[in-house]
């Protein structure tokens, strides 16, 4: 399992994307489809943008009864994406019954990763806005373990987390990190945040870039100065 930058289309048309992507003409990156995107232009826009040659992120983060995520899941399981995701904190029946539902009757799916809390999410936000008086760190880490539980292969956390959960649930489960920005960069509304170099460093598996590569003026030399940082 090697190292890879994802980068994070959160376009809000076909139109958009497609235009971004085409700027990509000799390498076909890792890319996130998000919410947005996805609910802009429904299962279609995974197939084409598979068909292209790239790998695929479907970040929707279901939360729900676990007979409607398995349900769910079962259906996202026909789309030939790579990895998808939901929230931990739908409890670990919730997580295994996504596990049963992505499972193709080959066996084969996805890899499952669950969102442990938002990089938008600080320890102030957590207290007031959820009634989570635990550290955050330490609630990270038990929603990483009960995703290990459940099954699961890894976890979305912030990369300054990334090495404990290696820490905590082994080195083989993967922690897949957004809130990743350039050292000269804005890191926007993300709480937790770190550059590529660092997130390597501390032990992410893939990390998730979006406006620094998205935003930037030459998107092509953004893409590639994030794969020199983190992969190679």
């Amino acid at each position: 399992m090697g190292k890879d930058v994802i980068i994070a289309c959160d376009f809000a048309s076909k139109e958009a994307t497609l235009n971004f992507l085409d700027k990509f003409t000799d390498v076909k990156p890792f890319v996130k489809i998000g919410m947005e995107l996805f609910y802009a232009e429904g299962p279609e826009i995974v197939r084409e943008i598979k068909a292209r040659g790239h790998k695929i992120f479907l970040d929707l983060k279901l939360h729900d009864i676990p007979n409607t995520v398995k349900k769910s899941m079962a259906v996202l399981s026909h789309l030939d994406v790579d990895m998808t995701n939901l929230h931990a904190a739908g409890t670990i029946t919730m997580m295994q019954g996504a596990l049963e539902g992505l499972t193709r009757p080959d066996g084969t799916r996805p890899l499952l990763i669950a969102v442990t809390q938002l990089t938008s999410t600080d320890q102030e936000r957590m207290e007031n806005d959820l009634l989570i008086k635990e550290p955050i760190d330490k609630v990270v880490m038990h929603y990483a373990n009960n995703a290990k539980i459940a099954g699961l292969d890894g976890v979305v956390c912030s990369p300054l987390e990334a090495g404990k959960v290696h820490d905590t649930c082994g080195k083989n489960f993967l922690t897949v990190t957004p809130g990743v920005r350039f050292a000269d960069g804005d890191v926007g509304d993300q709480k937790r945040v770190m550059t590529p170099e660092q997130a390597k460093k501390i032990g992410s598996d893939y990390i998730v870039v979006g406006r620094p590569i998205t935003a930037a003026e030459d998107p092509i030399a953004a893409y590639k100065r994030c794969v020199a940082e983190f992969v190679d």
